[in-house]
């Protein structure tokens, strides 16, 4: 002990057996412990507090911060003895920190939270997902037009599809033809209903023709009654066909897009598994081939699904069309025949058959026909 540094002679404090410090090392450990701390410490900041550890007591010394210095003190840790350092480690003592010291110890259990999920990484898994998918389908496609890839045809459901988008594009040639049908006779009936006034005008004017100009006033105020009451059925029939072709049946279309979509990748799934079960079998290769029979097998439920659908759509399309058209027809026939055959009571009783109204006459805009 005489040989070693005043550091570490002051590093242990001899206890008594009552846990009393001895008398004859009081003076020295003081003179010691002041070399041992830093300047602007002294003893008169320094405490030495006591813990019981059973039925003895350990000193323990703590230093607090020197009165009227700025710089943050550096603490000294005292150890005890030997022998209070072999109870301490069977029993565990109390550490008392400096309070000018920054550290902090907390005691308690520690708790470990749930990690928390990252939106970041989330995102960046579907977009791996959505890359995925997109090159086997991209992959399927390529290889069914260069024809070495295998797809799956439902010869009956392609056969509607194909008859559907067939008529779609005949329904609209009809349509864009009523049309233009409607344009033509708005302006004939315009151009009529000017040439009336025209007559009507001269008629008055004109004594020696009075009368001719007032026949040919009538004539073509009442060919340009009728054109109206025809364009107003034929208005009918173009909205009618307007919405079946581009509401009713692009709906039924929409859905057989994505019954396409289903079908490409439940065939690019289809033949990944394919390929996977020609391969070899080993520790590898099974769990491969067990995510791939999993993804297949999504894959195949949503097209069946999308196949049910599409053949319901179809079904209701085909009863719905018919019902539409057969009205719509029978309208625009007996339309055309009444205004042509001059019969202008039977063109009225048409209009009536279908709860059609006009706008009032003489109005500069065309009368369209509004459905109630």
């Amino acid at each position: 002990m005489a040989q070693e540094s005043p550091k570490n002679s002051a590093a242990e404090i001899p206890v008594t057996s009552n846990g009393q410090l001895e008398d004859s090392h009081e003076h020295g450990f003081n003179r010691d412990l002041k070399r041992s701390l830093p300047v602007g410490l002294g003893l008169a900041e320094t405490k030495i507090t006591s813990h019981g550890f059973d039925s003895t007591k350990e000193g323990v010394v703590e230093a607090g911060p020197f009165p009227g210095s700025s710089a943050s003190p550096k603490s000294s840790v005292i150890s005890p003895s030997s022998a209070a350092a072999s109870r301490l480690a069977g029993q565990g003592c109390d550490l008392i920190i400096p309070t000018g010291s920054r550290a902090q110890q907390k005691s308690g259990p520690v708790v470990l939270a749930d990690e928390v999920k990252n939106p970041a990484m989330e995102k960046l898994e579907l977009v791996r997902k959505w890359s995925l998918n997109t090159y086997k389908c991209t992959r399927q496609i390529i290889s069914e037009k260069l024809g070495r890839g295998s797809r799956t045809v439902d010869l009956e459901l392609e056969a509607q599809i194909d008859i559907l988008r067939d008529n779609k594009k005949k329904y609209e040639n009809v349509l864009k033809l009523a049309q233009t049908l409607s344009t033509q006779l708005f302006q004939m009936v315009h151009t009529q209903r000017q040439l009336g006034d025209a007559f009507a005008d001269l008629s008055l004017k004109s004594l020696e023709l009075h009368e001719e100009f007032g026949y040919n006033a009538e004539t073509q105020k009442l060919l340009a009654k009728n054109g109206e009451t025809l364009l107003g059925a034929i208005n009918f029939f173009i909205a009618s066909v307007n919405t079946l072709v581009n509401k009713t049946i692009e709906d039924t279309l929409l859905t057989v897009k994505q019954y396409e979509s289903a079908r490409i990748e439940y065939d690019a799934y289809r033949t990944d598994l394919e390929e996977l079960n020609l391969g070899p079998r080993d520790a590898n290769t099974l769990p491969k081939i067990e995510q791939s029979q999993q993804l297949f097998q999504v894959h195949k439920e949503k097209y069946d699904k999308m196949r049910n659908d599409v053949s319901i759509k179809l079904k209701f399309l085909e009863e719905n069309k018919v019902k539409v058209l057969h009205n719509q027809l029978v309208l625009f026939h007996n339309a055309i025949a009444a205004y042509f055959a001059g019969n202008q009571k039977q063109l009225e009783q048409t209009l009536k058959q279908f709860h059609i109204k006009l706008k009032t006459p003489g109005a500069d805009a065309p009368s369209w026909l509004e459905e109630q």
